[in-house]
């Protein structure tokens, strides 16, 4: 942290005398010789053994809460450990420091109340890189300023064991992402109140809506369905993340772990607004009292900030500062690099184990009812991502999967900023592509357009119906919170394969303005457009190759009516997209999934 500066008046002296008096005796407490366990406010590293197994680590101990211990192996590396797994002796020396803090917390408790309130006094709100700065130590973050916008830079790991007890998996691994350069996090230095604060009730069910202090995004707690809590469904590891579709790692509740580094009295994350967010208490370590929708307040100290809870919405609920909403998320924020093809959720898998070895492997291992497997993958030089496969009979299978270029995205033709410097467009295979046509229109979402199916959530599997494996006919849909003005709807149904090549499996334009569904194979609404299977309308998915496979549907609500009926042929993705580009009132998409039945 900063230095503080002080004018050195009757009123400092007083606070300098009393920090002096209650501070000495905290630090002559805390001393401790290396290697002596009998110091129990000793952080020198001891050795920790399981009961069942005999294996050890070396560490230091941080806290012990809920039944486990945290602590700091030698590597710098923070676990959890299990209490009951460790030995008796292990059990012992735990029970006797938490016996010897409560005592030390007790005999100073009015001293730590009097330090509180000159330190509030004295230093007021919060500076934003005070919170990172610890992180920024580890070499974990990295940030800089301009006169608007706080940036930061990480990979998006944190420091402690990930996907561990996770009973609701999708089977995605944690990859480090490139949250650097114009793809860094943006934070405003100035907020500014909403004159019109948004909800995560209802709005930001993609992307992140807050940025914790080792540099992992907090996503809303409810998942891109927009009705699911992924803590109460089960998808959440034991610090509260998981990893989404990018195989990126990132937190749904508060991290509140992150206390035992920036300590109880300073923020935990920044929404993306720009305010604060700190723990369960305030700074002097009372209940929190009066807290808004969003899990706000306004105190003299501190200014506007959040606070977290143990229940919903767990963090900031919603943003009382100004942000942007375009495609469901806060815009613009850092994009993504997923390697492999989005996976499918697995059944009854239990994560058990995650480790990020030495060498550079990571090892991840679950469980499926009385079956054990495991995952092993490996970050080559060149970026290409290695897994080997291990089944509950040992059985080995190896896939290897090269860095793909992000699709295009909004921020390209709006000048630089993240992910300004993304690759040249996928190419296409929607039938007779023009020279030089738009690949994709500038979305304009508003978050309030929504569309749905009855048969599926966002992200599920594409039930067979719809697939290749079985009728193959159109999906139902529905949508609402389409604009006034609309005059008129298309669809546009597509998939980015490995070669980066766009396919079109579905369009579909002129759809009436009354109209907001369409049944299970419908035929009698719109006009079709050309897919990559010219004799097909719509080509049922059916991709070859190992993993789940992407498709995504997308809907416009239009201005006007296309007038391409007069075409001799059927438009393309690309010439419908080119066509209506200037008359895109508002635009929302479901995405699905396929995987090869094996």
């Amino acid at each position: 942290m900063d230095p503080i500066t002080f004018t050195f008046d009757r009123h400092v002296w007083l606070s300098l005398v009393l920090l002096a008096c209650f501070l000495f005796p905290f630090a002559n407490d805390a001393s401790a010789h290396d290697g002596d366990d009998h110091n129990l406010t000793a952080t020198s590293s001891r050795v920790w053994t399981f009961t069942d197994t005999g294996a050890h680590i070396h560490g230091s101990y941080m806290a012990s809460k809920d039944g486990k211990v945290q602590v700091r192996r030698d590597d710098g590396k923070v676990v959890s450990l299990e209490i009951t797994k460790l030995t008796k002796t292990d059990r012992q020396w735990i029970d006797r420091k938490v016996e010897e803090i409560q005592t030390i917390n007790a005999s100073h408790k009015k001293n730590e109340v009097l330090v509180r309130a000159i330190h509030t006094e004295t230093i007021g709100p919060p500076k934003i890189e005070d919170t990172f700065e610890p992180f920024a130590k580890l070499k974990a973050v990295e940030y800089r300023k301009d006169n608007r916008f706080f940036y930061l830079e990480s990979n998006g790991m944190p420091d402690h064991r990930m996907m561990v007890g996770i009973t609701a998996w999708q089977q995605q691994v944690p990859l480090p992402q490139p949250y650097k350069g114009d793809n860094a996090w943006r934070i405003p230095l100035d907020p500014v109140v909403a004159s019109r604060p948004m909800s995560a009730k209802t709005n930001f069910f993609r992307g992140a809506i807050a940025l914790a202090a080792n540099g992992v995004p907090i996503f809303n707690p409810i998942k891109n369905d927009g009705r699911t809590d992924t803590f109460l469904a089960g998808e959440l590891d034991e610090f509260g993340g998981h990893c989404g579709r990018g195989d990126d790692y990132h937190y749904h509740i508060a991290p509140l772990h992150l206390q035992e580094v920036v300590g109880e009295d300073n923020p935990i994350a920044y929404a993306l607004d720009g305010y604060p967010i700190f723990g369960l208490n305030e700074t002097d370590g009372t209940a929190t009292t009066g807290l808004d929708r969003f899990n706000g307040h306004e105190t003299p100290e501190l200014g506007y900030h959040y606070h977290s809870t143990n229940g919903y919405p767990y963090i900031n609920g919603g943003f009382h500062g100004e942000v942007t909403e375009r495609g469901g998320q806060v815009d613009p924020q850092p994009r993504t690099e997923g390697i492999r093809p989005a996976q499918s959720p697995l059944r009854d898998a239990i994560i058990t184990d995650f480790e990020i070895q030495k060498d550079g492997n990571y090892h991840l291992e679950f469980r499926v009812r009385n079956e054990t497997r495991k995952i092993d993958y490996q970050i080559l030089e060149n970026g290409t991502v290695s897994f080997r496969f291990t089944d509950g009979r040992g059985r080995v299978t190896t896939e290897s999967y090269k860095p793909r270029p992000a699709p295009p995205g909004p921020r390209d033709k709006r000048g630089p900023g993240p992910g300004a410097n993304r690759p040249e467009p996928p190419k296409s295979r929607s039938g007779n592509t023009p020279k030089g046509a738009a690949s994709n229109p500038i979305p304009k979402s508003s978050g309030q357009f929504q569309l749905t199916s009855p048969a599926f959530a966002d992200g599920d599997p594409l039930p067979r119906d719809f697939n290749g494996d079985g009728e193959g006919v159109t999906p139902p849909l529905e949508w609402q919170g389409a604009p006034k003005e609309t005059q008129s709807y298309a669809i546009v149904m597509d998939h980015v394969d490995r070669e980066n090549v766009t396919k079109t499996y579905w369009v579909l334009y002129d759809i009436p303005a009354d109209v907001q569904s369409l049944s299970k194979n419908s035929k009698d609404i719109g006009k079709s457009g050309a897919t990559w299977k010219r004799d097909q309308n719509y080509v049922p998915p059916r991709s070859a190759g190992p993993g789940a496979h992407r498709y995504t549907i997308h809907i416009y609500a239009l201005s006007k009516t296309t007038n391409l009926g007069s075409a001799k042929e059927k438009p393309t993705r690309e010439q419908l997209l080119e066509h209506i580009q200037d008359s895109i009132l508002d635009t929302a998409e479901i995405n699905v999934t396929y995987s090869r039945p094996r």
